[in-house]
């Protein structure tokens, strides 16, 4: 039977990773996604799971040794935050291009400069691109669920690229909550063993990893790993509802709150969005149609599942808690509003960058969104495209 443990958001992480029990891990600690290795390192201290725990001397290191112990075709995972994250950087292309599904957990926290330890999405946005799945939560339960979800789809063979489990540094991961832990055997039936087609180890079929690869085949290869993309995209519906069923919770690209008369609606991902349902409750007992768009899928992006969404809106904030430094607003603002350009009719979106460093944001600052999103459907215009919040001018 599921039993409720209070764990933090790290502990989630490591708890699914004890019953996913990966054949490697490799990782490098790094604030604040050190006690989520810590708390499986003891698993594999105590004889708890039999993987093989690699400690390595830096980040670009994990990801290596991750890359080489997938290319053997065994199940690996790691996890890190921020200037780790970014010190993978060159190999995360590797790893997605040689449709390897490994399977990280990042604690997200903002990048340098300043030195600064607490969360924003700087490190995971930017890193968008690389070919990798993103999933991110708004609490300790969807950690531990998502990163179970996250193995069965990234090893899927139509789709065979890794992914990311995104929680909010320090706010979830060092946060305790009651966490619904399945019973070990219910996990392992539903990801079953990892059955790669290729392998370097497989002497009696040899195969080439990190060929040279010019302009005779490159684009090929490129188009193959954007296909894979897509087939991640059709193929997370039947997952989630398979994991759902033994779960006992539904998941979905998008988690919507309210929406069903909605006129005004936030976007947001992660841990805010718990701020946000508050302020849609406060809002809809003054009789305002506010509601809340909870993106669960970044990558890949649920253009469709947006658009729907938001069919009946009159105004739309997307809230970014990275800067995207290009004059134009968020890099989850952007992708929104690709989505929604291609929709029949024109709808008023506006960017809110917030929480940079770990800065708060509170039931109030998001009312305030709101009451903004008012005023432009009574007067049909945006005064500015892009705003922040809470911060001194």
């Amino acid at each position: 039977m599921p039993r409720i443990v209070a764990l933090t958001g790290n502990e989630a992480a490591a708890e699914a990773m004890r019953q996913i029990e990966p054949d490697v891990l490799a990782a490098y600690p790094i604030t604040p996604q050190t006690e989520a290795v810590m708390k499986f390192a003891q698993f594999v201290a105590d004889g708890i799971v039999k993987t093989e725990a690699i400690p390595v001397e830096s980040e670009h290191s994990a990801i290596s040794a991750a890359f080489g112990a997938a290319s053997a075709g065994v199940r690996v995972m790691t996890a890190t935050s921020s200037q780790g994250l970014a010190l993978m950087w060159e190999i995360l292309y590797i790893v997605a291009a040689t449709r390897l599904p490994v399977v990280m957990m990042v604690a997200n926290r903002t990048l340098s400069a300043p030195i600064n330890i607490h969360c924003d999405h700087s490190d995971t946005m930017g890193a968008r691109d690389t070919g990798w799945l993103q999933f991110y939560c708004e609490n300790n339960q969807e950690i531990y669920d998502l990163m179970l979800l996250a193995i069965k789809v990234c090893e899927d063979h139509d789709v065979l690229l890794p992914g990311m489990v995104c929680q909010d540094g320090f706010i979830t991961s060092h946060s305790v909550e009651g966490v619904k832990i399945l019973d070990d055997q219910v996990v392992k039936q539903f990801i079953g063993q990892l059955k790669l087609h290729f392998s370097l180890l497989d002497v009696d079929n040899p195969i080439t990893v990190g060929p040279l690869d010019l302009q005779d085949y490159f684009f090929e290869h490129k188009r193959q790993e954007a296909e894979a993309m897509k087939v991640a995209y059709e193929k997370l519906p039947q997952y989630f509802e398979a994991f759902s069923k033994i779960c006992g919770k539904r998941y979905d690209f998008l988690d919507l709150y309210k929406m069903d008369d909605a006129e005004i609606a936030i976007l947001a991902l992660s841990s805010t969005c718990g701020t946000a349902r508050v302020a849609v409750d406060v809002l809809r007992e003054n009789g305002v149609k506010a509601g809340l768009i909870k993106m669960q899928v970044f990558r890949p992006f649920p253009a469709k599942e947006i658009v729907d969404a938001a069919k009946n809106l009159r105004a739309l904030a997307v809230l970014d808690r990275a800067e995207g430094l290009s004059t134009q607003g968020g890099p989850l603002f952007a992708d929104v509003c690709a989505a929604l350009y291609q929709s029949e009719r024109k709808l008023p979106v506006v960017n809110y960058i917030y929480g940079l460093g770990g800065r708060d944001i509170n039931v109030d600052q998001i009312k305030n969104v709101f009451s903004d999103l008012q005023k432009v459907t009574e007067t049909g215009k945006l005064e500015q495209l892009v705003n922040y919040i809470g911060v001194r001018d």
